[in-house]
């Protein structure tokens, strides 16, 4: 079956304007490539290639230097992730477009069952079903039960990184961005991470994963793209 492609990457380059030196930066140069439904595209490269950078301009953390990110959403319009108005971006966000960080950013006194479940609420599920589908997430990322009425402020830097990735997989993003989703996971709890992100794959999801370890990508990776460091400017 020929799927057609959900988001394309045309000459993407971003760098850094440092102002006090007068110097610019550049992190990532001439980026090129597409994403399809249920495929995972896996970024690879050293330390200080742009890999996270390519996915922040994609989500528009970053506002890129040049190129294009066209991305076709589900009522079929093609959008310039560059050029579209924040109101835009932010509704592709809230309803369409998921981005797992490597850290953990929630309200202060927010109970985790809330934090996960917030995308399904913006998109207008109850109260109680987002509890109830988030209940299944975290159990299944092997959250303990007593930890799910509480804020995850005090948690471990694992136990965040799974509540941060059962957010980013609950409201089943047509396009999910995973910045390391296993960095500081165990053996164990990273084959369930695994399974989930298959699972989203085989569900229609098209992913964009940065991963450190060769195995995993190995195992993951529908598609491999290798970022190479930039030149220094002088």
């Amino acid at each position: 079956m020929i799927r057609n492609q959900i988001l394309s990457v045309e000459n993407l380059s971003k760098s850094f304007f440092l102002h006090e030196q007068k110097k610019i930066i550049p992190s990532s140069s001439q980026i090129n490539f597409k994403a399809y439904p249920g495929k995972l595209i896996a970024l690879i490269g050293p330390t200080g290639a742009g890999k996270s950078s390519v996915l922040k301009c994609i989500y528009r953390t970053y506002q890129q230097t040049s190129g294009r990110i066209i991305y076709k959403t589900a009522a079929g319009d093609s959008v310039d992730l560059a050029l579209a108005s924040d109101h835009r971006v932010l509704e592709l966000r809230r309803n369409e477009i998921g981005f797992v960080t490597q850290f953990l950013h929630t309200l202060p006194r927010q109970k985790t069952l809330d934090v996960v479940a917030m995308p399904l609420y913006q998109q207008g599920v109850s109260r109680q079903q987002g509890r109830e589908q988030a209940s299944k997430l975290l159990a299944e990322l092997n959250i303990p039960k007593q930890l799910w009425e509480v804020p995850p402020a005090t948690f471990s830097g694992g136990e965040k990184q799974r509540v941060n990735l059962a957010r980013g997989l609950i409201a089943s993003p047509r396009l999910l961005l995973l910045d390391e989703p296993t960095a500081s996971l165990d053996a164990q709890t990273t084959d369930r991470v695994l399974r989930l992100i298959q699972r989203k794959k085989d569900q229609g999801t098209a992913m964009l994963a940065i991963f450190h370890h060769a195995d995993l990508v190995k195992r993951i990776a529908d598609d491999v793209v290798e970022l190479t460091l930039p030149e220094k400017t002088h």
